[in-house]
């Protein structure tokens, strides 16, 4: 198994739950609740031009990971459920990882008077914007 999965015993239920973790990086069902539904830009660009969420070596170790769960799914049908939850709690958190090292990132310029240009700012919102419509294509 993969060393992801053996690294925490995190459920995609620990990720999502506000009474667990204190609310993953500050995230929790009110902050998410205030988020602007008119503002949804329309399908298209981002759709069409997804941008890779991970290095091709950790799309190929989180999908191998998958394939083995899914195979021991006919002996151990419920192990596999939970190396399933598991493994989807560890593409998330490293989901989570990504998009806060880029915040940090941007959050320490600004902490030093600097500004961020306009720039990436955009290339940041756009990652954030084709990430938030993946996750509501499913």
């Amino acid at each position: 198994m993969s060393e992801l999965l053996k690294e925490e015993n995190l459920s995609a239920a620990d990720i999502i739950s506000p009474s667990r973790q204190d609310s993953v990086n500050g995230f929790n069902n009110d902050s998410i609740a205030q988020t602007d539904t008119a503002a949804r830009p329309a399908r298209g660009i981002a759709e069409q031009q997804p941008n890779p969420l991970f290095p091709a070596s950790e799309l190929d170790n989180f999908r191998s990971n998958w394939s083995e769960v899914q195979i021991s799914f006919v002996d151990q049908p419920r192990e596999a459920v939970e190396r399933a939850d598991h493994l989807v709690a560890a593409v998330f958190k490293r989901i989570g990882e990504q998009f806060a090292s880029e915040r940090e990132q941007m959050e320490k310029q600004w902490d030093r008077g600097e500004n961020v240009n306009t720039e990436d700012l955009r290339q940041a919102f756009r990652r954030y914007r084709a990430f938030f419509d993946r996750l509501l294509s499913f």
